[in-house]
């Protein structure tokens, strides 16, 4: 397949110019796009190596300042800290504000003082970070992707006279969607006596230009001249190798985020004759829909001819 039915391209990238380069010139996005295991291991050792780091700096100052070879020294640069163990402990509270109160910092050590003040400003820029990765990655666009979905099939039945391709969409959570569009695509893959591959694209026109998906809806696509189906029969589409590509773009009212969820089909998926079973039932205070028939549909009389045999 070239998109996945759950909506991921089917694409591999090699030999990518710099590739590691664009990672890390865009390491928000880079954060943003990993798994959640991996961000926290990153995370954490982010923590951990400036807790480190900066125990050392302290560590060492003691060191020079004779703290530890001195542990009655009355000026010390830095108060209880008598070992790296106790740097490292110094630092950890410095970062994360914890202040037990045994250790502190004295005025006797400018370098010191600098140290901290350095800390400071770093860890407030690791948290603003580190806040702002998790909040983008749990507001991200592909778990509200997630609660749109299309049918497991698509159908080809007749509506005004006319052969017509249909799939449905609709909506799982009770938010309602803002400027909602359908788009569809015929993917071919050609390869040429040579070896060499053409992907092509056929754009499908839509009979509903914006939708409100309030309740699940029927996205149909007439086949008439023009349409890359027009000359394809029951028989020719049985043999024919393709894949029709769907996507339904969209703004969550709740969030205002653009989100965008795709699916394909394949010949095999697409069934001629075959009409969604209706899933909305009207009473007296609300519409009621019915989601276990979202996938069901039912058989009718079509032709088994092509679009431009039946006109």
């Amino acid at each position: 397949r070239y998109v996945r039915k759950e909506g991921s391209c089917n694409v591999v990238f090699r030999h990518v110019p710099e590739e590691w380069l664009l990672f890390v010139t865009d390491i928000f996005t880079t954060l943003v796009e990993i798994r959640w295991r991996v961000m926290f291991l990153i995370f954490a050792l982010s923590y951990i190596l400036s807790w480190l780091f900066f125990g050392i700096q302290y560590w060492v100052i003691a060191l020079a300042h004779g703290d530890i070879q001195n542990q009655t020294n009355e000026n010390p640069c830095m108060y209880e800290v008598r070992s790296f163990t106790a740097a490292f402990l110094f630092s950890l509270e410095t970062q994360t504000t914890i202040g037990y109160g045994f250790r502190g910092m004295s005025e006797n050590c400018m370098i010191a003082i600098i140290i901290v003040t350095i800390q400071d400003v770093i860890s407030c820029f690791i948290d603003t970070f580190v806040i702002g990765i998790v909040v983008a990655k749990m507001a991200s666009a592909r778990k509200r992707a997630q609660t749109v979905g299309f049918s497991t099939c698509a159908v080809i039945n007749l509506r005004d006279g006319f052969l017509c391709l249909s799939w449905r969409v609709g909506d799982f959570r009770r938010h309602h969607l803002v400027e909602g569009t359908a788009l569809g695509q015929i993917v071919r893959s050609t390869v040429h006596a040579t070896g060499k591959m053409d992907v092509t694209y056929e754009d499908l026109l839509i009979q509903q230009k914006y939708i409100i998906l309030a309740t699940p809806t029927t996205i149909s696509h007439r086949i008439e001249p023009g349409s890359p189906l027009y000359k394809m029969s029951l028989a020719d589409l049985r043999k024919s190798d393709f894949e029709l590509v769907v996507s339904f773009t969209y703004t969550d009212d709740s969030t205002g985020i653009l989100h965008q969820t795709r699916t394909s089909y394949t010949p095999p998926e697409i069934l001629w004759g075959h009409l969604f079973q209706e899933m909305i039932r009207v009473s007296r205070r609300h519409y009621r829909v019915d989601y276990m028939l979202f996938n069901h549909t039912a058989k009718v009389l079509v032709p088994e001819v092509s679009g431009e045999e039946y006109e």
